[in-house]
């Protein structure tokens, strides 16, 4: 028996996806080695006109339970790569993530439906990485062909909030994923408290000895930046990089990041001397003087 209230958030949903009301936002990924981009996570927002903002949190796990989770996949995983083709076509290069339920994991041919739909739009496989919650990881042990066949096809399986959820390691290293990403609760205080600092750590080297790349949620501040730079993790995903954009305006946010990022890091050149400036004997220029304050 589904409730009212869930009665009619799942109409309102298979109208919104028939009638085009759904639509994409995307969050940048940056490398933390230079700051590049590396990868958009596509996100899917449904903006109601009676229920208003409603968050995927609510109308996911719905979709999951009523049969709608496999339209809704599609029609999302279309748009993006629709998107990613636009966007090379500007001269934006990026991959693409894109998070998937474990429900259409079910499906021995789901691999190959994304195969056919990233040929159809002339995108290659291996800018394409697949996102999962760990929570789900334990029946997607019992998913292993399904998985193995991304694989196989080039496309990246990331495992989404590590950490928090109840994956073992034994299922981390036979799992054939290709990207770890922490949650943001180990990120948010890791810069203060030696704790989260330690397993932020241990998570980083756990990965990178199983030949997985990194990357850390929930990235809000410079220092969080800083330190997750010096464990050496991979990527950086959060509101201090960006919030989530609506797809026409990821040019723009990245010429403006580019600029930011050295002194994010801490790495603002130094003015060139002027070649003006008068030199002392010895033929280098003379040191400034102290500014002086009245």
């Amino acid at each position: 028996m589904i409730a009212q209230a869930d009665l009619g958030m799942l109409d309102g949903l298979e109208r919104a996806l028939l009638n085009g009301r759904l639509h994409m936002a995307y969050q940048p990924k940056v490398s933390l080695r230079d700051g590049s981009l590396r990868r958009v996570e596509a996100l899917v927002r449904w903006d109601d006109p009676e229920l208003g903002a409603v968050p995927p949190s609510r109308f996911v796990p719905l979709a999951e339970r009523h049969g709608l989770i496999d339209d809704l996949t599609q029609w999302g995983l279309r748009t993006t790569l629709r998107q990613w083709r636009k966007w090379q076509d500007e001269g934006i290069d990026t991959d693409l993530a894109f998070n998937i339920s474990a429900v259409s994991l079910d499906q021995l041919d789901f691999p190959d439906l994304v195969e056919r739909m990233c040929r159809a739009l002339a995108v290659p496989t291996e800018r394409l990485v697949l996102e999962l919650t760990e929570g789900a990881t334990q029946p997607l042990i019992k998913l292993m062909d399904t998985l193995t066949r991304f694989r196989i096809k080039g496309i990246g399986l990331a495992i989404d909030d590590f950490g928090v959820g109840y994956s073992t390691l034994m299922q981390l290293r036979q799992l054939p994923f290709t990207e770890l990403k922490i949650d943001r609760f180990f990120v948010q205080d890791s810069p203060q408290e030696q704790d989260s600092a330690l397993i932020v750590r241990s998570i980083i080297d756990l990965a990178h000895g199983l030949g997985l790349s990194v990357t850390a949620e929930g990235v809000e501040t410079p220092a969080q930046l800083r330190l997750l730079r010096a464990l050496e993790c991979d990527i950086a995903q959060g509101y201090l990089v960006s919030q989530p954009l609506a797809p026409d305006t990821l040019g723009a946010w990245y010429e403006s990041w580019k600029k930011q990022w050295p002194e994010l890091v801490g790495e603002r050149r130094r003015p060139r001397a002027d070649p003006t400036s008068r030199r002392s004997r010895n033929g280098h220029p003379e040191p400034e003087a102290e500014p002086t304050h009245s």
